[in-house]
């Protein structure tokens, strides 16, 4: 097929968040959808076939693809997993899953990878020529699989990626819920340093609505790699007050001495007694953009919403859905929907 007409489509990583997300965007648009995932659905989406298999299985994920036509690969590991099922899920799962769509027939392979293969890049807005620099056990798995979906477009397949940042909207808890929560009790929030630092983020709605255009553009148009962000961006204390401001609650940005901070988040890491990990400690001090002109130029895809709508956006959802949430059980912070434990960070509730 040639892109240009819906067909089946299989989704893997199909309940989580930005699966699910396209799973319902993507039967609404008319496909017949399946998908693959571990994990049953959050919400099923009538007229989808959900299958139940792991993207290290080779011979399930054959079976998974046999009869579809275009893939969208998002299955991934959270960079809180250990560091072998990290790269065992990243990257031997995304060779399976290219391996198997050669095998069946499929007309295109959509792997979602992220900006972190760029590591912690001081040249901003990053373009995508910019080498590729992982710096954690995540962003080198990542690096990995895009190595992997090069080999397979080398060899002939259409395989576009796409390099989104830190993507929020309906379904996304993880760190996020910690900022939510604070505000909804009424408390301040703490940043490193002034805050000024300009953290570009992207709403998933956004982000479903580049992986329509890569499905439908030409292969010779999509066979490529694409940046996906937001185009409109403040900084990090504007985004968190904005959240405390939609709170109601007078809670304010407060700014803490950042070179202690760091050195305690990661003393506490290497403890784990925290969920920030480093590669987010360096984002949360440093200028972090990319580059989405090529998208534009290329694909002719702008985003629709601006980093305060998205992050308003979710944390408007939370409030809504937090009853229904996780509530940091031992399955908590394994997929994207799930809230992060604190761990010693609420202690820090005591002073904001």
């Amino acid at each position: 097929m040639s892109g240009a007409a819906a067909g089946t489509v299989t989704v893997t990583g199909g309940s989580g968040m930005l699966g699910g997300n396209l799973v319902r965007s993507l039967a609404g648009d008319g496909w017949q959808v399946r998908s693959v995932d571990l994990r049953p659905p959050a919400e099923p989406v009538p007229g989808v076939d959900y299958l139940t298999a792991d993207v290290r299985d080779a011979a399930r994920v054959h079976a998974a693809l046999r009869g579809t036509d275009v893939v969208v690969h998002t299955a991934a590991a959270l960079p809180s997993y250990p560091e072998p099922e990290i790269r065992s899920i990243i990257v031997d799962g995304t060779r399976n899953v290219l391996d198997a769509a050669r095998a069946v027939g499929a007309d295109r392979v959509v792997h979602i990878s992220t900006t972190a293969v760029y590591g912690l890049p001081r040249q901003v807005p990053t373009t995508e020529d910019h080498p590729r620099c992982p710096v954690d056990p995540y962003s080198r798995a990542k690096a990995a699989a895009e190595e992997v979906g090069e080999r397979s477009r080398a060899s002939g397949m259409c395989v576009p990626m796409l390099r989104p940042k830190t993507f929020l909207g309906p379904g996304r808890m993880g760190l996020f819920a910690m900022l939510f929560e604070w505000a909804e009790e009424g408390r301040s929030f703490p940043v490193l340093g002034r805050g000024d630092v300009r953290i570009q983020m992207f709403a998933v709605e956004d982000l479903v609505d580049a992986v329509r255009v890569v499905l439908h553009a030409p292969a010779d148009h999509a066979n490529d790699t694409f940046n996906l962000g937001a185009a409109e961006f403040g900084t990090l204390r504007e985004d968190f007050q904005a959240v405390l401001d939609a709170a109601g609650h007078g809670g304010r940005v407060v700014s803490i001495p950042a070179r202690p901070a760091v050195a305690v988040l990661r003393l506490l890491e290497r403890l784990r007694l925290s969920p920030v990990y480093g590669r987010l400690v360096h984002k949360l001090c440093n200028d972090s953009y990319v580059s989405i002109d090529k998208a534009g130029e290329v694909l002719g895809w702008r985003p629709q919403y601006s980093n305060r709508d998205a992050i308003l956006r979710t944390y408007h959802w939370w409030r809504t859905n937090r009853a229904a949430a996780p509530a940091g059980g031992p399955s908590a912070g394994r997929t994207s929907r799930d809230p992060w434990k604190q761990g010693v960070l609420s202690l820090a509730k005591a002073v904001f």
